[in-house]
């Protein structure tokens, strides 16, 4: 069983890689065929799998951030996490599922500031024998997390993960 404080911890270091923009390291904390999703609160209700950003393997977000690096033109811009203690939903031999509410503040090139994103992660964590990266030490990886974002409006500047 996974306990509560290592989900924590493995939070806030996922939290931090994105936020000091360590992004390459971010692939890092989820399983070789993981499931990642950003979709919205009506979507997830409706259990409809259409989703603003979709990936279904580790390999699709590392390309992800390669395109971020290389090919994407976007306004400069950088994450700040805010996030809340997880909820475990269901834990069991095989896995942990937990639901995590999060808030996102995204700080702009001129230092404007703005709540960017609010709502929570819908994550399985599986044990994994990989040995430890730098970006991750904890033993688990993501084999899903779901970021279900409150507002059903998205802002075209979603760049960056969430």
């Amino acid at each position: 069983m996974i306990d509560l404080m290592t989900l924590c911890a493995f939070n806030a270091a996922y939290a931090m890689t994105i936020d000091s923009d360590a992004l390459e390291e971010w692939p890092e904390y989820f399983s070789e065929d993981t499931h990642y999703r950003i979709t919205h609160i009506e979507n997830e209700n409706e259990n409809l799998p259409a989703g603003i950003v979709y990936a279904d393997s580790r390999n699709m977000l590392i390309d992800r951030i390669a395109a971020l690096r290389l090919a994407n033109i976007y306004e400069r811009q950088r994450y700040r996490h805010i996030l809340g203690i997880p909820a475990i939903v269901q834990q069991n031999s095989e896995a942990t599922y937990a639901h995590t509410p999060f808030m996102v503040a995204r700080i702009m090139a001129t230092g404007q500031t703005d709540v960017f994103a609010t709502g929570f992660y819908k994550d399985k964590f599986v044990k994994s024998d990989a040995p430890a990266s730098k970006a991750n030490s904890f033993g688990i990886v993501l084999k899903e997390r779901i970021a279900v974002c409150d507002s059903t409006v998205t802002d075209t500047l979603l760049a960056l993960p969430l």
